[in-house]
Order: structure tokens, then C-alpha cells, then sequence
């Protein structure tokens, strides 16, 4: 049975009370679908279905290999390394987050 074998590399495991997007698409002044937060340092990123793919691109760089999706209700985790999905019964709490500018 696949696993991941990057658990040990988790160092969020309260999500923020709430966040205000992506945040390279803050920066640029892009727009984001749905939002993931690595958990190897809390950076916020974009989907893959997102035009810039912020949170990919940011595992690729840093080699942080977790993400957790930030969306309302959903608890699933993804590593890339891997390629395993997964739920981390460590990684708490729920995210306020606004709305996507691509669903607007």
C-alpha cells in the first residue's frame, strides 16, 4: 500500500484562523481558484487548476513536499513527492477564506 514518507516534515499543524489568498497572486495582482497552505512553512499557494500554479511551484523550489487544501470542507493533504493523498489527523482547525476571484 502507497504511503508517504515526508510525515516527519510537518511543521503547521494549527491552520490560520483565516488568510487573504493566494499569495504570490496578492502580490502579482492575479487571481487564484482554490487555495492550499504548505506544511513545511504555511506558505499560502494556488491550485493546480489556478493559471499560475503557486502552490506546485512552491514545493518544486523549496522541496517542501506537504500541502493541506485550505478549502471549506475539505481536510485532504497531498504530497508531492509521493503523489499520495492523504487526510493528517495532526493538521487541525479550519481557514476563513475569500472568495475566488476565478468564481466571481
Amino acid at each position: 500500500m502507497p504511503t508517504c514518507g515526508h510525515l516527519d516534515q510537518i511543521q503547521v499543524k494549527q491552520l490560520p484562523e483565516s488568510v487573504e489568498g493566494c499569495e504570490d497572486c496578492l502580490a502579482a495582482g492575479d487571481q487564484w481558484l482554490h487555495l492550499r497552505i504548505c506544511l513545511g512553512c504555511g506558505k499560502v499557494g494556488c491550485c493546480d487548476d489556478s493559471p499560475n500554479r503557486h502552490a506546485s511551484a512552491h514545493a518544486s523550489e523549496s522541496g517542501h513536499a506537504l500541502i493541506r487544501s485550505l478549502e471549506p470542507g475539505e481536510e485532504w493533504s497531498w504530497c508531492f513527492l509521493d503523489e499520495f493523498a492523504m487526510i493528517i489527523p495532526e493538521v487541525t482547525g479550519e481557514t476563513r477564506i475569500p472568495p475566488s476571484p476565478l468564481l466571481q
